[in-house]
């Protein structure tokens, strides 16, 4: 299965700007900015995208990892806060919040879940990969 998304940058880094597009169009043609990224400019931004991107995947995840356990969650609700350091032009930390309503766990047993999807949940997997890359100068 692959997926695919279209970035578009015109201009300097801090005076241009793009859009986001991605293949489902719920993305399209998003604006995106230094200031977006950078400021409190309207637009979305990398780090947002990678929150809501983590956020879903976890979700997602714990609800099989408790589906496998014998659980079925009510309702999981998920958090996601990415640390950007610009001065590092990283990725510093991905902070995962959750609140579940799972019927007849216990605290224990939500926490190894958890746990698990947290680990094994796709998007936590990239977070910490080998990134390679194809390049083609026009």
């Amino acid at each position: 299965m692959k997926r695919n998304a279209t970035a578009v940058w015109n201009g300097s880094g801090k005076e241009g700007s793009g859009h986001l597009t991605t293949q489902s169009t719920t993305l399209n043609k998003t604006q995106y900015s230094f200031n977006s990224r950078f400021a409190e400019g309207v637009g979305t931004n990398p780090e947002e995208l990678v929150a809501a991107a983590h956020a879903g995947c976890f979700s997602m995840k714990l609800s099989f990892v408790l589906g496998a356990a014998g659980f079925t969650p009510t309702s999981i609700d998920t958090q996601c806060v990415i640390t950007l350091d610009p001065a590092a032009g990283a990725i510093t930390e991905s902070h995962l919040t959750v609140t579940a309503s799972v019927p007849g766990i216990s605290k224990e047993k939500f926490e190894e879940c958890v746990v698990d999807a947290k680990a094994n949940c796709p998007i936590s997997k990239l977070l910490n990969t080998n990134i390679t890359h194809e390049a083609t100068l026009q």
